[in-house]
């Protein structure tokens, strides 16, 4: 009998990482099907990875301590609620430690983006022992900025200068003017101080104040936001300046979710979510420095 539990857990938890590795339960059930001589249904595939959700929760929710640099972003991803198909918020948390490694922190999965929603992510990361964070890296996702200032009022903001070369598309008049506008807002963020900088914003600034007025507008309002990097040692700078080493953990993401395509519940959303960045973070962790020592971390 002992014997026979062991071979059934092993099954389970077999189809609990096909189905995590982003294989379809389609592909699954004519898997078990030869090898078993049953079908396996999509309840049956839920009810197996379900049994991973304690060693999830633990990891989820396991210690921290000294993360220098803390880069957040968010994601959607498809979730039936009540017989409509809204879009479940998925916010995430990578931290630099201080030996330059980088590692995900937190992951949470709510049907909104609001500042409730990052308010208690952003306080279960201090709950569970954050500290020594000396720069944030973020886009100005709403409801962001006001949890941030809420958890982590003294820390310095870095604005994600990918993100702001994007946003700034949408005040351009003109099709015409929108690579001229890229490349200038790029020549702004790629000298070498932020004195510099501010002296470039204010040339371009004149230069599109007839042509674009709202675009020059914005830019005064919102591109000093991504100077922050420029106060970190130079050596660094690259790899603060963008969240786009969330890349990877979002196209992973976006790959195995993407088997899923509605999610029955935020808590089958959370399950797939925290198994891709676990193993994702893992690897992080055991490979190469992310920052290394010699430079400035």
């Amino acid at each position: 009998m002992e014997k026979g539990l062991r071979s059934e857990r092993a099954l389970k938890l077999a189809l609990a990482e096909m189905y995590i590795q982003g294989v379809s339960t389609r592909k699954v059930a004519a898997i078990t099907e030869k090898l078993c001589g049953f079908e396996v249904s999509s309840t049956q595939v839920s009810q197996a990875t379900a049994m991973l959700d304690e060693q999830l929760q633990a990891w989820r929710e396991r210690p921290l301590g000294v993360y220098r640099y803390l880069y957040l972003d968010a994601r959607y991803e498809r979730v039936r609620q009540e017989g409509q198909v809204r879009d479940a918020a998925v916010l995430i948390a990578v931290g630099v430690n201080e030996a330059g490694q980088r590692e995900v922190l937190g992951i949470s999965v709510a049907l909104s983006e609001q500042e409730v929603h990052w308010r208690a992510f952003l306080q279960s990361l201090v709950t569970r022992g954050l500290r020594g964070v000396k720069l944030i890296v973020s886009d100005a996702h709403a409801g962001l900025k006001q949890a941030r200032q809420a958890v982590f009022g003294g820390v310095s903001w870095q604005r994600c200068q990918f993100h702001l070369q994007q946003n700034a598309q949408a005040y351009v008049p003109r099709q015409s003017m929108k690579g001229e506008v890229a490349a200038d807002i790029r020549a702004i963020f790629n000298v070498a101080n932020r004195q510099e900088a501010e002296a470039l914003l204010s040339k371009t600034v004149q230069k599109y104040a007839k042509a674009a007025s709202r675009l020059t507008t914005w830019m005064e309002e919102n591109l000093s936001e991504g100077f922050t990097v420029f106060a970190f040692p130079a050596p660094q700078q690259r790899l603060l300046r963008t969240t786009n080493g969330l890349e990877r953990l979002n196209r992973e993401i976006r790959r195995r979710s993407r088997i899923a395509a509605i999610f029955p519940n935020e808590a089958s959303c959370l399950r797939l979510v925290t198994a891709v960045v676990m193993e994702i973070s893992e690897e992080w962790v055991t490979g190469r420095t992310y920052i290394g020592a010699d430079e400035g971390l």
